[in-house]
């Protein structure tokens, strides 16, 4: 006499309109409660956990579900499920990724897990360097000694010598993984001999002392673009360390430092300075000329300047990255009081201060300001 299927919804504890999420969730923590091998022996556990495994394989695929929502457990049956032989590709990956989590296992079902299944790859490099001011605003090429391993020409990175150095790990049989049996689970794992590679070394390399690498500083041309600051980092693919034989090498990332600069501060793509001038040029004004980092350039300070004032230059500022446009220079005005006079300097400014007013009452505060003070 068959006993009766369970609701697959009762058996995850979810209601019939759950999420995904939900449903994974749920999943999880039957997995983790009724896993054989955290009851081992207990024959109960082991058929929880069987059951928990078909309700969550038909409910996360949406076909499956839709029968099984419509017909129940015939429904399913009649989109091929078949009981619990219905386990596709996809099933097994999702199965794998769940179970992996809980429980650090690399492949379950016989299938490999999406995280174990990474191409091994060599070491990326970080390489540090600074550079000017002007070189960040202008961009240049530069010519770097990078030091980084290289496989040995000798072995090609293998380590061992290449007549027969190599031999067959007799723990995986070359296939660089174990397969052990857990419950009703074939669980693959890398091999702990030999690391994965299937094979072990017999006799090392003599060039390279079985390392499979040597030491060397390998020139490269970067191109710096224009722009960067401090904290760029500059990835070239392919030119970090080597992986093991068979694998992709690393990559190389040139992290910038950008020095500063004595008289522009940037801020963004805008740069900044200050310019000094005295008491007349403020008063009658001035045309001045400035460096700036493309030449010089006249502004032209108008009469009664005041102490703060800024003049805006626009697209002279530092260049935006993998792009033509630019940011802008602010000039920032400093009106300097001289603290020594000679005796001439002395006479005229005592001739002006007579002509000048002397309102020297305090500014009475704008109606906006009062309110902008009481409510900040």
């Amino acid at each position: 006499m068959s006993v009766a299927k369970r609701d697959y919804y009762e058996v995850l504890s979810v209601s019939r309109d759950c999420d995904e999420q939900t449903l994974k969730s749920s999943y999880r923590k039957l997995a983790l409660q009724y896993h054989p091998d955290r009851n081992p022996g207990d024959r109960a556990a082991e058929e929880k956990f069987k059951e928990a495994a078909e309700a969550y394989a038909v409910l996360s695929d949406s076909q499956k579900r839709a029968a099984y929502d419509r017909f129940g457990h015939q429904g399913v049956n009649a989109v091929g499920q078949g009981g619990f032989q219905g386990f596709d590709e996809t099933t097994f990956a999702d199965f794998g990724d769940i179970l992996g989590d809980i429980f650090g296992l690399g492949d379950i079902f016989g299938q490999r897990s999406r995280r174990s299944s990474r191409v091994q790859r060599g070491e990326d490099i970080r390489y540090d360097l600074e550079i000017s001011f002007e070189d960040s605003m202008h961009g240049l090429s530069a010519d770097l000694q990078i030091p980084r391993r290289e496989a040995c020409s000798k072995c090609q990175g293998s380590g061992a010598e290449p007549n027969g150095g190599l031999v067959t790990c007799s723990v995986c049989n070359g296939r660089g993984e174990v397969v052990y049996q857990q419950s009703f689970l074939s669980i693959r794992k890398t091999c702990p001999s030999c690391g994965g590679r299937g094979k072990l070394i017999r006799q090392a390399c003599p060039q390279c002392k079985g390392e499979g690498f040597h030491r060397i500083e390998k020139k490269l041309k970067v191109n710096i673009p224009a722009g960067v600051d401090t904290g760029t980092r500059l990835r070239l693919s392919g030119e970090g360390n080597p992986g093991p034989p068979g694998s992709q090498p690393g990559d190389l990332y040139v992290v910038v430092k950008v020095a500063e600069h004595p008289i522009f501060e940037r801020r963004d793509n805008d740069l900044h300075c200050t310019l000094p001038i005295n008491v007349a040029q403020a008063a009658l004004g001035a045309e001045i000329e400035i460096e700036t980092v493309d030449g010089p350039q006249k502004i032209k300070v108008p009469e009664g300047t005041q102490a703060g004032a800024q003049f805006r230059l626009r697209n002279l500022g530092v260049p935006r990255l993998n792009s033509r446009a630019r940011g802008d220079l602010f000039v920032h005005v400093d009106v300097q009081v001289p603290k020594k006079l000679t005796r001439d300097q002395r006479r005229l400014f005592e001739e002006l201060r007579g002509q000048l007013p002397a309102d020297n009452l305090p500014h009475e505060k704008s109606v906006f300001e009062k309110v902008r003070d009481f409510f900040g």
